[in-house]
């Protein structure tokens, strides 16, 4: 199961306007310099303008895939979360527990401010919730990797368009865990 991650979705909306307005200015200005220049084409004046068309396919292309790339990827070896430039693959040994909570949940207090304006919109939003638990020098990396948009010291919140189909995709391959809390039965009473 692959979902993206909608941090890069919320780029694509923002940005995707600007190659396209590129474009055209480019268009535009080399007419408008040829006409003004009595219908002849003059490489200095018009054939600047010329290069925005493919500095705005360059910058669409950019951003397409800035968008593909980010994405949430259940394998059989862990939860591989693909960025820009690097992908990391979380072993499912290392993964206590998955929920589902509202995004902000993640940058209460002192990570407010870690909360991109751009960003806000997705706070009342439902997210991916890992809780880590394992040797830190196993944890540490992965959190460094991810950085701290994802991670914070005791979770990753990812926010995904269906959040409740990826936690039931994970929950169903974590190994079961041994000494877990069966709960339902009375403890024995303590001896005076």
């Amino acid at each position: 199961m692959r979902q993206p991650i909608l941090y890069a979705e919320i780029q694509w909306r923002r940005q995707r306007v600007w190659p396209f307005m590129f474009m055209l200015l480019g268009l535009v200005m080399a007419g408008v310099y040829t006409y003004g220049n009595h219908m002849r084409f003059d490489l200095a004046q018009s054939g600047v303008f010329l290069l925005y068309i493919p500095f705005g396919l360059l910058v669409l292309g950019f951003l397409l895939y800035y968008r593909r790339r980010h994405q949430v990827e259940v394998t059989e070896q862990g939860v591989k979360i693909s960025s820009i430039l690097s992908s990391t693959v979380i072993p499912y040994e290392l993964i206590r527990g998955v929920r589902v909570q509202p995004l902000e949940r993640h940058f209460q207090d002192d990570r407010r401010r870690l909360a991109r304006p751009v960003n806000r919109e997705l706070l009342p939003r439902p997210a991916l919730f890992l809780r880590l638990r394992g040797p830190e020098e196993q944890v540490q990396p992965i959190r460094r990797k991810l950085g701290r948009q994802l991670a914070s010291p005791d979770a990753v919140a990812i926010p995904v368009p269906d959040p409740d189909a990826l936690s039931w995709e994970i929950s169903s391959r974590l190994p079961e865990r041994a000494g877990a809390n069966l709960g339902g039965q009375r403890r024995r009473r303590r001896g005076r």
